[in-house]
Order: C-alpha cells, then structure tokens, then sequence
C-alpha cells in the first residue's frame, strides 16, 4: 500500500474550519475564511434543473436561468453590469441537469453587493421581452454551430442511446425546435414554480469571518419564503447495454470523425467511484492519455485524439471513450479499443501503472484546493453528495489504499466490449458490422 500524502494535506478544508448552519427557510450556507485574501468567492445552486423540462420545450431550465440577470425589480439590465463594474466583481447564473447554478467573486467588503444583485436575479427577475429574445439567438446560433461539430454529435448521440428518455439523454441547452417552442410565459412560469430557498446551497470562501458571511446570506435571502417544489416527473429506469449498438451520424464535409464508446459507469455517491476514477486515469487519462492513447495514437497511429474519461452523477454515470479519427480508419480504432478494454478487464494494471496514478491523484489534491473558487466547489461537492466535511482529508489514505484488484474488479463490473454503446459522427465512410 502507498503511503504518499500531499505535502500540505493538513491545511485541507475540514469540519474544524468550514462552518454549516441552515437557515429556516431551507437555505443551507457554507462558509470557510481565508485572511490570506481580500477577495470573496460565492457559489452555489438551486434543486431547479433540466430534469424538470417539458420534452417539447427541453432547455426551458438553462434558458430561464441565463435570462435571470437581464433585468429585476430593482434594476434594469444595464444597471446590473454597472454596478458589477463599478467594485470589479463577477456574477454568473447556469443550469444543468439537476441544479441552476450560481458563481460570483468580489472584494470582501462588497460581499453585500455581490449577494443584494444575486438575491435580486434569483427572486425578481422581469425577463425583459428585448433580452429575452437576443438570448434566444444566441442560444440558436450556438445550436446551429453545435451541429456541425462531429464531437458534440457524436456525444449527444451516444447520451440519447445510453440514458433513453431519461433527462442525462438530453442537452441542457435543448434543440433548434424545443428553443423555438419556449415563450415568455414559460421562463415565468418556470421562475415561479421550481425557484425558492428550498433546498438552496451557497458557499462563500475568502476574506472574510464565517459567521459574518452567514448573516450576510441570512440579511438578503431570511425573508425569501419557503417553496414547495413540484415532484420529480417519473424518470426511465437507466439501463445497461445487452449488446452493442452502433451507429453512425454522417456530418457532410467533414475531414474527421469523431468516435464516442461505453457504457454507464459508477454514480458519485457509489463506493466503486473512487476506484472507476483510477482505473479510467491508467485507461485513458495519464501520461499521453493513458493505454488508450498510447495504443490508437501513439503505436497504431490511427487517431489525432484518443481518451477516456468517467463521468458520474446524482442517478448513474458513463464511462467511455473519445477519439478523433481519419474517416477510413474509423471501424479499425473502434476494433483496436475494444481490444484494449478486453485487455484491461482481463488482468490487473502493473504496480507501477497504479502507484504513478495514485501519486497524481493524490499529488493534484492541494493544488486544486488552493483557491477560493476550488475550495467552495469542493464543499458544494462533499455537501451535495454526501460525502461528509471530512472526505478531501481522507481522500489520501482512500487513493493510497486502492489495489490492482479493486481497480480490476470495478472494470470487470462496468466495462465490457461486447456490451456497449458506439457512435461515430463525421464523414461517411464504409462501414464493416462490429463484431
């Protein structure tokens, strides 16, 4: 067992110095000083994603909450930006799948500021029709573009067969015609029915004393009243692929394609996470992305990009692997992945191959943490999962304690190439059936 530790692992974010209160409209607040900065980040999101849009209007959740600071009750669209530019600060409003999220960052000391514009966008939004409205090109302009990049087609595509219907099957950002579908009345009705405290999270890391923080949020969001979220719509079970499925999305005019293949992978919240994660860095992450890419790029010279990646979330995750290729050697690297991932679900990864990853992965923790902003995602994420205020303190010793066979183990149980989605988007080309 690996006995590497980060270097200043001590001065981790902990239970000893992140403070947690719930205010009683349902707000949870997290908050961590850090004097070393006179700056302040603030991030943190609502229960009000995608996975509440209409099928026929999906992006409903992400357009409402771009739209939000476009105008409020108290300023209009232009003040909002003056305001912010005036004490140097930044703030932003997104939505994904389960959450609309929020990000901003100040000085300390306009802290009060930063909140009373958040609060204000979150709470009041006017959604001027003018706004509303150059939102809407831009959103369709940036869809138009995404469906000439054989990456994001292929990506999609392979969401679509992996999840089926469920939310994960979808962009946030929807399609052409759902976009089309949303009218003013929508983004209000949306606004009115999913946003509220209920279930709202924020953290706020920097310059500044916990508990001063606390009442900061307390001062501008205490009198927001609680709201009653409509339920979860009834969501598909996500289930595993039986057999392969190929599919090929032709793109004309295209020089490359782009190659998307896996299957589901572990949720965050699944004990095999942290194993699934050190497994995918040996498969097609480290070094020159891994085996994969030292076997498709590097020896066989068959694509311009090859790598894996793990992506878990609240209900399930995917694992799967991307790679840019020349059109006619498409069904050759789809051939030689599948071969490395037989080979990798077949014997255990060397000593080294699991040491030099458990060094990076332990290695990159105090770097990611040295920040604000990557301290405040990184109580969002111990919150927002379960994983206790604890859990980047024991991370170490959870990397250092993993073996080549729960790396083995875990690969055997998600990975099978004989079982999995394959989906290639770009120029046409002949195709040969998989075996």
């Amino acid at each position: 067992m690996s006995t590497l530790q980060p270097a200043n692992w001590k001065t981790i974010p902990g239970p000893a110095d992140i403070v947690t209160t719930r205010l009683p409209n349902g707000i949870t607040v997290l908050a961590r000083s850090n004097f070393n900065s006179q700056s302040v980040v603030l991030s943190g999101y609502l229960p009000s994603g995608s996975i509440y849009d209409p099928v026929d209007r999906l992006g409903l959740a992400y357009f409402t909450a771009i739209s939000l600071m476009r105008g409020n009750a108290h300023r209009n669209f232009q003040a909002i930006y003056n305001e912010l530019e005036s004490i140097g600060a930044s703030l932003s409003i997104g939505a994904s799948v389960h959450t609309t999220s929020f990000g901003g960052r100040s000085l300390a000391e306009d802290l009060p500021t930063l909140l009373a514009l958040l609060s204000d966008s979150l709470r009041s939004p006017t959604f001027p029709s003018e706004y509303v409205e150059r939102l809407r090109k831009q959103i369709l302009t940036s869809l138009a573009i995404r469906e000439q990049d054989t990456s994001d087609i292929a990506s999609m595509t392979f969401d679509q067969i992996l999840f089926g219907g469920h939310p994960y099957a979808y962009p946030e950002d929807g399609f052409t015609e759902t976009i089309q579908n949303i009218r003013l009345e929508d983004l209000v009705a949306f606004h009115h029915d999913h946003y509220g405290p209920s279930g709202m999270v924020v953290a706020i890391v920097g310059g500044i004393d916990p508990q001063a923080a606390i009442a900061e949020v307390s001062a501008h969001f205490s009198d927001w009243d609680p709201n009653h979220h409509p339920p979860l719509p009834d969501l598909p079970q996500i289930q595993a692929p039986t057999e392969i499925v190929r599919r090929h999305m032709t793109i004309a005019g295209k020089s490359q394609t782009d190659i998307v293949m896996g299957g589901l992978g572990p949720k965050r919240t699944s004990p095999d996470y942290l194993a699934a994660s050190l497994g995918n860095n040996i498969l097609g992450q480290f070094g020159m992305m891994g085996r994969i890419g030292d076997v498709v790029r590097e020896k066989s010279g068959l694509a311009y990009h090859a790598s894996a990646s793990l992506n878990a979330w609240l209900a399930a995750g995917s694992w799967e692997v991307s790679a840019g290729v020349n059109p006619s050697n498409v069904e050759r690297s789809i051939d030689l992945i599948r071969k490395e991932i037989r080979r990798f679900i077949s014997e255990p990864v060397s000593a080294e191959e699991l040491e030099d990853s458990q060094s990076h992965f332990i290695g990159r923790l105090p770097l990611s943490l040295e920040s604000n902003a990557g301290v405040a995602q990184a109580m969002l994420k111990m919150h927002r999962f379960n994983l206790g205020l604890d859990y980047y303190q024991r991370y170490p010793a959870m990397v250092a304690g993993l073996t080549t066979e729960d790396v083995l183990d875990v690969a055997q149980r998600y990975l099978d190439p004989d079982r999995m989605v394959i989906v290639s988007a770009g120029a046409n080309h002949q195709q040969t059936k998989s075996e």
